[in-house]
């Protein structure tokens, strides 16, 4: 199987193509980013070839794409690749604007191809772990939810308001709003947010906090901030406190770790799931057995359009219907 990649403007890109060269029977034909010092680093660092202008990897002989580019140039390249007949995963948020993420289902479904979007968290452990509890109806009925998916703000396109269509909240919310989504199958009907900068001196918003009210009467809350400092020894977190009426779960997908004390500070030694590689593994079979993919165009369709709801709450200081 043959499969490429465009851009790695996103710092998932480099799993994501580390994921690819451990499959057995896989290809990875080129990398396509129009950064060429970027593009030939990586490409060499990936023992494969580098194209300037991603339409010519595109005609090359390859059956499937990971789109790791900046978010407003999400729908440019899912739609191309997906007129030429090839499979898409595609890094979230699938798209900077709802009706371009719309657009980029509807011509994914017009040309039979799969749009798969990247929610590597559905990978984790634990978060897997904890879904198998709710599905059992341990905790009886849902009631509520309280996320966090704070991170260090990346810097470079992604406070660049037009390449990422927004700061924190775009970037963190999605996550955790798809793990619910899948946790319960509800959805969000409305959302109520704050969203501000405090943090850095970039002019993108670095901090929000998000109130959720659901289908069958759920509630959830979420901080989506990039409030991790530089000297902070992980990227960020990913956690869950989960109420049920029979009882309470918390979930901390990052946990699997060891905290190393030196004279140099708090350390992070990782030890847990490699979520790339099992997220990339699952597109490459959904491929290869032309099966319904996992997460889906619409999982980041209906992730991404609480995030913009979010951004208009806060400027209208209302909540907002999604109704």
């Amino acid at each position: 199987m043959k499969v490429g990649m465009i851009s790695f403007a996103h710092g998932h890109a480099y799993g994501y193509a580390s994921a690819l060269q451990k499959i057995k029977g896989l290809e990875l034909v080129g990398i396509a980013d129009d950064n060429l010092e970027r593009g030939k680093k990586v490409a060499a660092q990936f023992q494969t070839n580098h194209y300037l202008d991603y339409h010519e990897l595109l005609d090359q002989d390859i059956e499937a794409v990971i789109i790791t580019s900046e978010n407003s140039l999400h729908m440019e390249h899912v739609v191309t690749a997906a007129r030429k007949g090839i499979h898409i995963l595609c890094e979230k948020p699938l798209a900077s604007k709802v009706e371009d993420a719309k657009k980029m289902i509807q011509i994914c479904k017009e040309n039979n191809v799969i749009l798969q979007t990247a929610f590597p968290v559905r990978f984790n452990t634990p978060i897997i772990n904890a879904k198998k509890i709710i599905d059992s109806g341990e905790l009886g009925k849902i009631i509520a939810i309280k996320g966090t998916n704070r991170g260090t703000n990346p810097g470079g396109w992604f406070v660049d308001k037009e390449k990422s269509g927004g700061g924190a909240v775009i970037d963190h919310t999605v996550h955790v709003v798809d793990v619910i989504r899948w946790y319960t199958g509800a959805e969000v009907t409305e959302v109520y947010a704050e969203v501000d900068n405090k943090i850095s001196d970039h002019d993108i918003d670095d901090c929000g906090l998000l109130t959720m009210e659901f289908d069958n009467n759920m509630f959830a809350t979420l901080d989506c901030s990039w409030s991790r400092n530089k000297t902070y020894p992980t990227w960020g977190d990913v956690t869950l406190e989960i109420i049920g009426t029979n009882g309470t779960l918390a979930v901390d997908a990052f946990e699997q770790k060891t905290n190393v004390y030196s004279n140099d500070g708090v350390q992070w030694d990782f030890w847990g799931d490699n979520m790339d590689d099992a997220l990339v593994a699952d597109f490459i079979t959904t491929v290869k057995e032309k099966k319904h993919p996992s997460i889906t165009g619409e999982d980041g369709l209906k992730a991404l359009e609480v995030a913009i709801a979010a951004y208009e709450s806060s400027e209208k200081k209302q909540p907002v219907s999604l109704t």
